[in-house]
């Protein structure tokens, strides 16, 4: 059974009819905004549709028996560089922006991100949902310890954003983290900023290696019986933001 008619008839008479593709004949829904992104969610919930958050498609191909009646939402046209602050050390891109473009966007003003020096092809979403990680002589450093804020929509359709780009915010528990390694079931990040440091730092990190991509460590922090404290918040966060499950976990 696939995506019921309803669903599609109700996207194609909210939206334009190009934010609506096949791609390998799964329905494909294409964002340009966060208010898009928000109308498509609370369009979801009130058909009760089952979605599933990809980037480029590169690590997570939605296909097969659990994704039959699905409607993936790829990010590729939230795809702008929006902020670059050399002052405050930060710069800030959409989730469909690739990683790799970041260095040479920011290039210009002696700015540096230890990741998009790593030959991962795929998008800032991507790699933040899934924790891209690097090994820097026998250290794990993972993309999220530069990943400071972010613009995301929940699975109900309500902007959230979560982080600070000030060096010192206020104490306690940072929610931000958790959506780096939520592989898109927490909600869909629309932008994201990350910590930069200067280029000349850059000699630093010139033995990074990219570690392999692993979804294990996030579906082990669902687990009921898991008590670390990112995986109690990261329930919370799922039972709070999808209680009618339209971001189910596959």
């Amino acid at each position: 059974m696939g995506v019921p008619k309803e669903f599609i008839s109700a996207l194609l008479s909210e939206f334009p009819e190009d934010r609506l593709t096949w791609q390998k004949s799964i329905a494909t829904f294409h964002p340009e905004s966060a208010d898009e992104a928000t109308r498509f969610f609370k369009l979801a919930n009130r058909h009760v549709q089952k979605s599933y958050i990809t980037g480029f498609g590169n690590n997570i191909n939605p296909e097969g028996e659990p994704f039959v009646g699905m409607v993936t939402v790829r990010t590729d046209r939230l795809n702008s560089l929006h902020e670059v602050s050399a002052s405050d050390l930060f710069v800030r891109v959409g989730a469909g922006y690739p990683l790799r473009e970041i260095n040479n966007a920011i290039e210009s003003q002696e700015l540096f991100l230890p990741h998009a020096s790593l030959p991962y092809v795929g998008s800032v979403g991507g790699a933040v949902a899934a924790n891209l990680t690097a090994d820097l002589r026998g250290h794990a450093l993972p993309i999220k310890k530069y990943f400071i804020k972010a613009e995301i929509v929940t699975p109900e359709g309500e902007i959230i954003t979560p982080g600070s780009v000030a060096f010192k915010s206020v104490a306690g528990y940072d929610i931000v983290k958790l959506f780096a390694a939520s592989w898109g079931v927490l909600g869909l990040i629309v932008t994201a900023t990350f910590r930069v440091m200067p280029r000349s730092a850059a000699g630093e990190f010139r033995d990074m290696k990219m570690a392999a991509v692993d979804r294990g460590a996030f579906l082990a922090g669902l687990d009921e019986n898991n008590r670390d404290t990112d995986a109690v918040y990261c329930r919370k966060i799922k039972t709070k933001f999808d209680p009618v499950g339209v971001l189910p976990i596959v």
